[in-house]
């Protein structure tokens, strides 16, 4: 018989949600661009899928600060991320781009809200 499978050891980050969201709106980012024509290799689609792997980095790096504040700058530079991302238009087609949106919408929700929590915390220390 053999034993039970070990959960496997998760860093805080990959606890997260916004990081979760951050790795399927990557996804989503990768096969919008992979359309895209390749005279934009080396120009949006460069920036954009840097952007989207920018969002997880991000986050990623600031959870092991040793201050709520530090991480909530970092989660602060992710949602810069995000921004940078949605603003990129005009290739693919309108149905792409309204999913790309609303996830991004709602990882930029779930950022804030990380973010807000992160800075109340600090402030009842």
């Amino acid at each position: 018989m053999s034993a039970p499978l070990a959960r496997p050891f998760l860093f805080n980050f990959e606890k997260l949600e916004a990081w979760k969201q951050a790795l399927a709106l990557s996804k989503v980012v990768y096969q919008l661009t992979k359309t895209f024509p390749d005279y934009e290799r080396f120009g949006l689609t460069s920036q954009m899928r840097r952007a989207s792997v920018a969002v997880a980095s991000n986050l990623a790096e600031g959870s092991p600060r040793s201050s709520r504040q530090d991480f909530a700058r970092f989660v602060e530079i992710a949602t810069g991320s995000v921004f940078e991302i949605v603003r990129s238009q005009g290739l693919g087609t309108e149905a792409t781009w309204s999913d790309l949106r609303d996830r991004a919408a709602e990882l930029t929700r779930i950022l804030s809200g990380l973010q807000r929590s992160r800075l109340a915390a600090k402030a009842t220390e």
